[in-house]
């Protein structure tokens, strides 16, 4: 019985149809078929199977292994050439370096309920200022109470020292118990034209120096302007009067020039008007 084998050839090859026996092989299949290329370089397969060797009867093609005669449809596929080798150290390699470079930061994932993290890390982190805020408030009001006391201190309102010596001359209960604290006086009370009248002396020799010294550094700036402005003022002053004294000059040899031009004209003017001279009687 014979067997019909279709061959799907690689485009733009037509397809070729051989007519083979069931106990004949693939590789007589290969040999009796016209192929452009070496049946070395390319294999055969099915629709459903992989690469079929040179060893497969036709037999073993046909659909469950009934005598009935069908047709059989082989594809024709070129073998490819391997490479050198190391794909998979390769990947190895990439994959150390992807494990060694993983992000730590989670903040875009979500949990269960659907929330980002770094909200809820957010969230946590106003929570805990909002528990610190009383803390904070009153640390900056301690602050603030004790730059207002040093300042009181430096104006004179505060009088620790004088207070402390009336309490040890009174000699009583009430002047010790009262002792422990600084007698403060009220704003208020404060003469603010006598404080301004005081004197104070300031002590900053840094302070001075470097004021003396910018001083005199704005100075010597000035100074050194408005004598290169000076200069430039004479520079051009000498310059404009050197044009001028130029100009001056070529106008005046112009207009000597054009009267000698006068002078010329109106002597041949002169000669052209004399009336020529009485020839004597020749005797």
């Amino acid at each position: 019985m014979i067997q019909s084998i279709y061959l799907n050839l690689p485009h733009p090859l037509p397809a070729q149809t051989i007519h083979l026996t069931p106990e004949e092989t693939i590789a007589d299949l290969l040999s009796q078929s016209d192929l452009p290329f070496d049946g070395e370089d390319v294999y055969l397969r099915t629709r459903s199977s992989g690469p079929l060797s040179s060893s497969t009867r036709i037999a073993s093609l046909q659909h469950g292994g009934s005598s009935q005669s069908h047709l059989i449809e082989l594809s024709v596929c070129a073998r490819l050439v391997g490479g050198k080798g190391g794909f998979g150290s390769q990947l190895r390699a990439a994959g150390g370096r992807m494990s060694s470079g993983k992000a730590t930061n989670m903040d875009s994932c979500r949990d269960l309920s659907g929330r980002r993290l770094g909200t809820i890390k957010e969230a946590q982190r106003q929570a805990e200022l909002l528990e610190s805020a009383p803390a904070l408030r009153a640390k900056l009001a301690a602050e603030e109470k004790a730059k207002l006391e040093a300042l009181e201190r430096r104006l004179g309102i505060s009088q620790p020292d004088a207070f402390s010596a009336d309490a040890d001359a009174d000699g009583n209960g009430e002047g010790s118990s009262s002792a422990s604290g600084p007698s403060k006086r009220k704003v208020e009370e404060v003469n603010l034209e006598e404080l301004a009248a005081k004197k104070h002396k300031f002590d900053d020799n840094k302070f001075l120096e470097e004021s003396r010294e910018i001083n005199d550094n704005v100075r010597n700036a000035v100074s050194k302007a408005m004598l290169l402005k000076k200069k430039k003022k004479a520079a051009s002053a000498t310059a404009s009067s050197a044009t001028t004294a130029k100009t001056n000059e070529k106008a005046n040899a112009k207009a000597k020039g054009k009267e000698k031009v006068e002078e010329i004209t109106k002597k041949e003017k002169e000669k052209i008007a004399m009336p020529p001279p009485a020839l004597a009687n020749i005797a």
